[in-house]
């Protein structure tokens, strides 16, 4: 399938090139002519503009925008769909809010035009790794896309089957690493709750490792004082531990590299997620005690700094390439 790429960042690029080595054709367009050019290299078409890219795919088009959530994607979908026409499929594979995805894809079905939202976790691995993606819109437009989700996947690889569950009433692609969630917005909208949880996992990691490291305090009597090497118990936690996961795998690459973490200051950014999860328990009435607790943390690491909010930045450069909030 040929499929136009807008946005070739940490995640965009790296779409691109996945998709290429499955055989798919890949236009590419980024305002950042060098990684274009890059990608033209690795054997995507370049394209100069929107416009451009649109007399240089198949008709109807199928576009995935991979832009920060907000301004850049909603302006840059409003775009395509006033020069796609008819058929035509928007893909919005970034962090969008779920309510801005039921509000699009309502907008430009009067035009006939589909949209279809993809909650992508997989970071800076996905190209090796795959992307884990979570899907939203309607049956018959993500069954034209099967092929390009499923190149993107993961695959079954060798990840046990799970146990009781029966593929005559699950969906198959599930055991590939994604799946339709439901109409316009479920993608996002199971993506966001991902990403409250995974506030949640990282905190506890942060918090477990701040009380290890803080055993040598000198507040301490002495003979309950011991110097624990952090390193060597993320890495032997990797190994059968029940805690075990890619979390506690980055944990133990960043600990290895500086296990004191110096190059990070402990200022921990977040891209929203977390934040759209707790309005959505609000909203529901649902308890979030944990995930609340961790976006609290967050905020609070912006004015005052801790081991384990270094531990957090080290997991998010580790998982995303994230840069930690400037000073």
């Amino acid at each position: 399938m040929k499929i136009g790429i807008i946005g070739l960042g940490r995640m965009g690029g790296n779409i691109a090139r996945r998709l290429m080595r499955a055989g798919h054709e890949t236009v590419v367009f980024d305002r950042d002519e060098k990684a274009v050019a890059a990608l033209v290299a690795d054997g995507s078409v370049g394209a100069a503009s929107l416009a451009d890219m649109q007399g240089k795919l198949a008709d109807p088009a199928i576009y995935w925008v991979m832009l920060p959530a907000g301004d850049p994607t909603e302006q840059t979908v409003a775009t395509i769909a006033d020069q796609c026409g008819p058929g035509g499929i928007i893909i919005d594979g970034g962090n969008s809010f779920y309510k801005d995805d039921i509000r699009r894809a309502k907008a430009l079905a009067e035009k006939q035009v589909h949209y279809v939202d993809v909650g992508t976790s997989g970071g800076v691995w996905g190209l090796e790794r795959g992307y884990c993606m979570m899907v939203g819109g309607d049956p018959e437009t993500i069954k034209t896309l099967d092929p390009i989700l499923e190149a993107l996947a993961p695959g079954v690889g060798s990840i046990p089957r799970t146990p009781g569950r029966d593929n005559d009433l699950e969906d198959p692609r599930a055991e590939m690493g994604y799946i339709h969630a439901g109409p316009a917005g479920a993608g996002h909208f199971v993506k966001m709750v991902h990403n409250g949880i995974e506030y949640g996992l990282m905190q506890a990691y942060a918090e477990g490792f701040d009380i290890l490291k803080g055993k040598s305090s000198e507040h301490l009597p002495e003979d309950e004082r011991f110097d624990l090497n952090l390193t060597d118990i993320a890495e032997v936690w990797r190994r059968g531990s029940v805690i075990s996961s890619w979390l506690l795998d980055l944990t133990a690459i960043g600990l290895a590299k500086d296990q004191m973490l110096e190059h990070f200051t402990g200022s921990v950014a977040d891209s929203g997620e977390g934040q759209w999860t707790i309005d959505a328990a609000m909203e529901e009435k649902v308890p979030a005690n944990v995930l609340s607790a961790a976006l609290y943390a967050r905020y609070r690491s912006r004015v005052e700094h801790t081991f384990g909010d270094k531990l957090l930045s080290a997991m998010r450069f580790g998982f995303g390439g994230h840069v930690e909030m400037p000073q």
